[in-house]
């Protein structure tokens, strides 16, 4: 019985998702406000980010950020 997920993504999945689907007018005003709104450093929100969007829920959830993160994160591996 542990081993059933849940089917649908916690609130905090959910709020990190909404936050990435928005438009920023700079870098800078986006690490504040992850600050602020999220109270998380700006490291962890991307590595909470970064393995939320290999989740298939996410992607159930949030179908255009999620593709849209997968394609920037490949982007930036090919270029390494």
């Amino acid at each position: 019985m542990d081993d059933i997920l849940p089917s649908g993504l916690g609130e905090r999945e959910k709020a990190l998702l909404a936050f990435e689907g928005r438009s920023w007018p700079s870098p800078g005003a986006k690490e504040r406000a992850i600050r602020e709104e999220l109270d998380l450093a700006p490291v962890r929100y991307y590595q909470l980010l970064n393995a939320l969007i290999d989740d298939e829920r996410a992607l159930a959830h949030a179908p255009v950020t999620v593709n849209r993160l997968r394609r920037v994160r490949e982007s930036r591996r090919a270029e390494r």
